[in-house]
């Protein structure tokens, strides 16, 4: 992939926060990485979306050197690098601040899985990480954000693929993706789920998760070896 074409996608997946209201004003961030070449394309630091073209974004490497830019890069971009290095198998990440994900994030809370619309997303709650201890704020705060992401999936044993998302204490969402739009298109689908636990919970304060073998059967049928929703082999179009 050419860095023109990653800037491309980033600046859609960037763009694609805006357009379904999960950021305004420069509440939020996208990136992508050309695995091969070891490249990270990111929004630059506090730019308005309306002024950011593709040629504003900023491409580093995996320790966080910038290879082509002029702008400073996101404050975020620590976290993304850490998610990035830790987990090869992805290849977009986001934060943003959407309002009801963001909620979840600061009552401290996990996103429990009411209904076959979030089993689809992923077969379980989606995690709430640990608040960072001041000492790990005061060191490298952006660093250990990612680290505690990834050290709470690590103990827990779930796979970044199969819940593409977190909340994290007191903060806001992070999402990601096999790719820029992917990760986008997942912190716009956390954000709905979010809403929708939160409107079941006012609904009736009691509401139970739905059943483990209804989210394996929704999940399953859509991301597992034998999956049957969509097409397969479809023509484009129609």
């Amino acid at each position: 992939m050419s860095l023109q074409k990653l800037r491309e996608d980033v600046f859609q997946a960037n763009s694609c926060l805006v357009e379904n209201g999960l950021v305004i004003l420069t509440w939020g961030n996208a990136s992508g990485i050309d695995r091969e070449k070891g490249v990270v394309v990111i929004k630059p630091s506090g730019v308005s979306y309306d002024d950011m073209r593709p040629g504003d974004l900023v491409a580093l490497d995996l320790e966080g050197n910038i290879v082509e830019g002029r702008l400073r890069p996101s404050s975020d971009t620590p976290t993304h690098l850490e998610l990035y290095r830790a987990w090869p198998e992805i290849g977009g990440v986001v934060h943003t601040h959407s309002t009801f994900a963001t909620s979840f994030s600061q009552a401290c809370l996990s996103i429990p899985c009411y209904g076959t619309t979030h089993a689809d997303f992923c077969p379980g709650d989606i995690p709430c990480i640990r608040s960072l201890i001041e000492s790990e704020v005061e060191e490298d705060y952006e660093t250990n954000t990612g680290k505690a992401i990834v050290e709470a999936f690590a103990a827990s044993g779930i796979k970044p693929l199969e819940y593409p998302g977190a909340v994290l204490f007191h903060h806001g969402p992070f999402a990601w993706g096999k790719e820029a739009l992917d990760a986008a298109q997942n912190a716009l689908i956390l954000e709905n789920i979010a809403k929708m636990a939160y409107l079941s919970r006012r609904i009736d304060p009691d509401v139970k998760p739905i059943p483990k073998y209804v989210i394996q059967k929704h999940y399953q049928r859509k991301h597992g070896p034998n999956a049957y929703y969509g097409q397969k082999n479809a023509q484009s179009g129609g």
